[in-house]
């Protein structure tokens, strides 16, 4: 019998993130690195596997994730999004709890491009009158 595989994309910034999550006995695993070795800040590690303490499925489920652009803090939020998403796909049940806590929304926060005239993407140049 085939190994029963659900995926998830998630997003933030201009990290993106590809989850397959299997069930198993909690491995992750990140660009092909352990997930301790890969995050060494520990919040990071924590926002990435909120959806697994929220649906109460923290190490059910082994995780394989790729994941390019942006930076560590971003890219964890990513991993975040992903596993929410593939957790829905595996049961329809965690949608209730993964809603409540705010993990399947896309959070559309990007950077504001530069303007020209401008010093940044809203800050003017010095004004001086004389």
């Amino acid at each position: 019998m085939e190994e029963m595989r659900y995926y998830g994309t998630g997003k933030r910034k201009t990290a993106i993130a590809q989850v397959w999550i299997s069930p198993g006995e909690g491995n992750i695993t990140v660009n092909g690195r352990s997930f301790d070795e890969y995050f060494d800040i520990d919040t990071a590690r924590i926002v990435a596997e909120q959806p697994f303490v929220v649906t109460d499925t923290n190490g059910k489920f082994n995780t394989v994730v790729r994941v390019k652009g942006g930076g560590k803090s971003g890219q964890s939020e990513a991993i975040r999004h992903g596993i929410a998403r593939a957790l829905l796909m595996a049961n329809d049940e965690y949608r209730i709890p993964l809603k409540k806590a705010d993990l399947l929304t896309r959070d559309a926060r990007v950077k504001e491009r530069k303007k020209y005239g401008l010093a940044g993407a809203r800050k003017r140049y010095q004004y001086s009158k004389r």
